[in-house]
């Protein structure tokens, strides 16, 4: 019951969900019966036109977008409104895919997307190869850190896995992974969008991607920062402070009215750093519309 409510209270409270609540509220009774009667079997769903993806009980990257369209509204139709097909992408923490699924068979750019769970990785190439995007999105099975190594990860704990702490002496279900430099990727691949989602782990990301951040062509970077980082001792304003310093200011976007807003600081969930403001607001303002939940945004 808990579980429910929590549903109910995200879509109530979602910018299109709040919006459509009939339907939403419908998609999500609909999923719940079809996932419960059968919870190992992966059903196809469509996502934004012309994007599928596989869904089955409990899988929460991608449930939210079966009953709202978009489960992180915000985030989501900035990547769609500002991408453009010669654009590159790095999914830094992809899960099963939903921002590569966007970014490739939307707005058609190539994507470079980093998963380290090997059952999240394996669902990601199966939405790869449903959508036949294997020419448009690479997909590598590591984590992200400073260096080249090798790490510890959670494996058992669905969108919220992450690298093992030191004080997690009795974690369950971990697994060893390759850990790669994001800087490592720059041979032939420039990014314009980087979103990073690695439950605290963002201080060593940023450490691997020195280079990176001084690409010009580098527009914009959706990063989660909600006080993970404490786990390994990281205290995440050192992440603004560097995004500050490399000129990304910290933005809010309305998809509605397709505007930025400059904030003082990160949120508790993703925020959006930018630079080169003028251009973005120019991709923004002249992106086709996104066809979702009856709605042209």
């Amino acid at each position: 019951m808990g579980r429910t409510k929590r549903i109910l209270r995200f879509i109530l409270t979602h910018p299109l969900g709040s919006r459509h609540p009939v339907k939403s509220i419908f998609h999500f009774l609909l999923w719940q019966a079809q996932s419960s009667f059968l919870p190992s079997k992966f059903f196809v769903k469509q996502f934004i036109s012309p994007v599928r993806f596989y869904a089955r009980k409990r899988l929460t990257g991608v449930t939210g977008n079966i009953y709202t369209g978009l489960h992180e509204f915000n985030d989501m139709a900035f990547l769609l409104h500002f991408l453009n097909a010669e654009d590159v992408f790095f999914d830094v923490g992809a899960n099963v895919g939903s921002y590569s699924l966007l970014a490739s068979g939307v707005c058609k750019c190539k994507s470079i997307s980093i998963e380290p769970v090997k059952s999240s990785f394996d669902i990601l190439n199966l939405n790869i190869k449903l959508n036949k995007l294997q020419d448009r999105v690479l997909t590598i099975n590591s984590a992200a850190g400073a260096v080249k190594g090798m790490i510890t990860f959670t494996t058992d704990q669905d969108t919220e896995n992450h690298v093992i702490a030191k004080d997690e002496v009795n974690a369950s279900g971990v697994i060893n992974v390759p850990v790669i430099a994001i800087d490592s990727l720059l041979s032939g691949n420039s990014p314009s969008l980087i979103k990073i989602d690695v439950e605290g782990y963002e201080t060593e990301v940023m450490k691997g991607m020195a280079n990176t951040l001084n690409l010009s062509v580098l527009k914009a970077i959706i990063i989660e920062l909600n006080g993970s980082g404490e786990r390994y001792g990281y205290d995440e304003i050192e992440i603004h402070r560097l995004l500050l310093d490399k000129k990304f200011i910290p933005y809010t976007y309305d998809p509605f009215s397709r505007n930025l807003t400059e904030i003082a600081s990160f949120g508790n969930n993703n925020t959006i750093y930018c630079r080169d403001v003028d251009f973005i607001n120019s991709r923004l303002k002249q992106a086709a519309a996104i066809h979702i939940m009856g709605e042209e945004i």
